[in-house]
């Protein structure tokens, strides 16, 4: 009996410090406003997207390239931007205020392959910066090329037969 007591303390004591830790995280949680962080998310990814389109335009209907040229120039221009402001520490920023709005693809994978290089450049240019470089591209680079090449066989099969 005395032992079915002692369990019931422990139970409770137990139950008692469950309820304070919830309230203490509950208390220190940042809170998250989601209506503002999808406005935010919205605004700054069409930004993004608008401008790559102004850029596009600029190619294609201002210097009269044809769509591929116009199409391949705005996608090194927009992983130029992406990159330099990530090596500016702005691109950081952005993501912080519009969260997965900065992630419209292309700017996004710029980001991720500049930052973790930028992080490790005082290993060297190597060891830091080389390989760190391909942390994500590389499995994505090795994706991409591999799929590209099951395609392409598929492809050259059904032309052949």
């Amino acid at each position: 009996m005395e032992g079915n007591l002692q369990g019931q303390q422990t139970g409770a004591k137990q139950q008692e410090r469950i309820r304070r830790y919830a309230k203490l995280v509950e208390r220190l949680s940042p809170k998250s406003d989601m209506a503002a962080g999808l406005l935010r998310s919205f605004w700054v990814g069409g930004t993004i997207c608008v401008l790559g389109q102004l850029i596009l335009d600029f190619f294609s209907y201002r210097l009269r390239w044809g769509m591929a040229s116009a199409s391949t120039a705005t996608s090194v221009c927009l992983i130029f931007l992406s990159a330099l402001l990530t090596g500016l520490g702005v691109y950081d920023k952005i993501g912080k205020y519009a969260g997965a709005g900065s992630i419209v693809p292309i700017t996004g994978f710029a980001n991720s392959v500049v930052s973790p290089a930028m992080e490790f450049r005082r290993e060297g240019l190597v060891m830091g910066v080389g390989a760190k470089l391909f942390t994500l591209a590389g499995p994505v680079l090795v994706y991409g090329i591999s799929s590209s090449i099951i395609v392409g066989l598929i492809v050259y099969a059904m032309e052949v037969i």
